[in-house]
């Protein structure tokens, strides 16, 4: 990989933007990067290389701080969130339990005896694809607050699970890992916490920033690539390790310099070179050859969005459900995990991807419907703190910084 190939990457990560310009399509950036990586990548030209080595790892850090700024982003100490938190998390449970049933039927219909994953993956909400669509659509009110809970807990809850259902010899490995990520995180939060009491954190934040250090950058870097580092070795997404990262420092306040330098770092260039990434990882035209399993992957597309629909009766609008849907990292993870080891049928895996991409399309409509429904330029809550703001809001430059890493 050189110079050349992040210069077809950084040129493809430009269709998101055009796309999502005009406001009346109510389209998000990240699927105009996922259409170029398709475009560019094993399903066309094949321009791009999404098995390099160098191109995978940069994948790899984009993912992690896609869920560092999402989880950063996600407004832990509003109270309202709280307030939606119960119902989310009820949410949550009750579309898995749907999904168990239609995962059942899937396994018994299509003989392949993997229902648990295939519940797994229909109870999945991707963070990491739904959150950004939120952002960039400026969703809100009390649906969208009740909805991040619901996508956060379903999220993390069948990323930890997919290892222990798609490959049980080292189901333990996994487990352990989980816990020391989310035992990380937790140390984050409480060692931020102490370093607000003591004092030392605004003595630092004013050195880097009359230094131009990047002080606080450079350790919440530190910070995010260490946890990645022990879920990649105990085999567990770095999606937990990022976003569990960006919980902790939203629950302590993050400095608005420190959120524009990750914003900047983040969706400028390693953000849309992972969704391209991820595009270019998907070989669409491999279900040619096992045409009978397109029909699994449609099954388990509208299985998911059915299962999230099912919430329509706790008073969740249909186009918040149809957002919620969407698959994007423990379908690519579930895919990934089989390649390596060989852990399901001929033609399976891609027909996870086409689930993904089905589920993909349906939450970009529901998306759309979304914002002209609940869209709008966001106003902070009056229970927020300035800086719980995002790094594109411009609060009051006199409001002091609270502590960050």
């Amino acid at each position: 990989m050189g110079f050349g190939t992040l210069a077809i990457i950084a040129v493809a990560g430009l269709i998101g933007p055009l796309l999502a310009a005009r406001s009346s399509w109510n389209v998000p950036v990240v699927l105009g990067e996922l259409v170029a990586g398709l475009v560019l990548g094993a399903s066309g030209l094949g321009w791009l290389d999404a098995a390099d080595p160098t191109f995978s790892f940069l994948a790899d850090i984009g993912f992690a701080l896609v869920m560092f700024v999402a989880g950063s982003h996600v407004p832990v100490r509003d109270a309202r969130l709280r307030i939606g938190l119960g119902i989310g998390v009820a949410r949550a449970v009750a579309i898995g339990a749907v999904a168990a049933l239609f995962g059942y039927g899937a396994a018994e219909l299509f003989g392949t005896g993997n229902a648990a994953l295939y519940a797994l993956l229909m109870a999945s909400s991707s963070a990491a694809l739904i959150l950004p669509i939120i952002d960039s659509l400026h969703l809100h009110g009390p649906s969208v607050l009740q909805l991040i809970p619901q996508i956060a807990v379903a999220d993390a809850a069948c990323i930890v699970a997919l290892p222990l259902i798609i490959d049980p010899p080292n189901a333990g490995r996994a487990a352990i890992g989980a816990v020391l990520v989310i035992g990380g995180a937790a140390l984050l939060y409480l060692g931020l916490r102490v370093w607000q009491r003591t004092g030392l954190q605004p003595r630092v934040h004013r050195l880097s920033e009359r230094r131009k250090f990047a002080i606080e950058l450079r350790v919440s870097l530190a910070v995010l690539f260490a946890l990645a580092a022990v879920a990649a070795a105990s085999h567990v997404s770095i999606m937990l390790a990022g976003f569990g990262c960006g919980l902790a420092v939203a629950a302590v306040g993050q400095p608005r310099r420190v959120a524009k330098q990750l914003f900047a770092l983040t969706e400028g260039f390693l953000g849309p070179l992972f969704f391209v990434w991820l595009g270019a990882s998907l070989d669409v035209r491999s279900l040619v050859g096992h045409p009978s399993v397109i029909l699994l992957g449609v099954y388990l597309g509208v299985g998911a969005l059915l299962a999230h629909q099912t919430m329509r009766i706790t008073g969740q609008p249909f186009s918040i459900g149809a957002l919620a849907c969407a698959q994007l990292g423990v379908p690519v993870a579930a895919a990934t995990l089989a390649a390596q080891e060989h852990l399901l049928g001929p033609g399976e895996a891609p027909a996870l991807i086409l689930a993904a991409l089905i589920t993909i399309g349906i939450s970009t409509a529901g998306g759309g419907l979304a914002a002209r429904l609940f869209g709008g330029v966001r106003q902070p809550p009056p229970s927020l703190p300035p800086t719980s703001h995002p790094p594109t809001s411009q609060p009051p430059k006199t409001d002091p910084p609270p502590a960050s890493i």
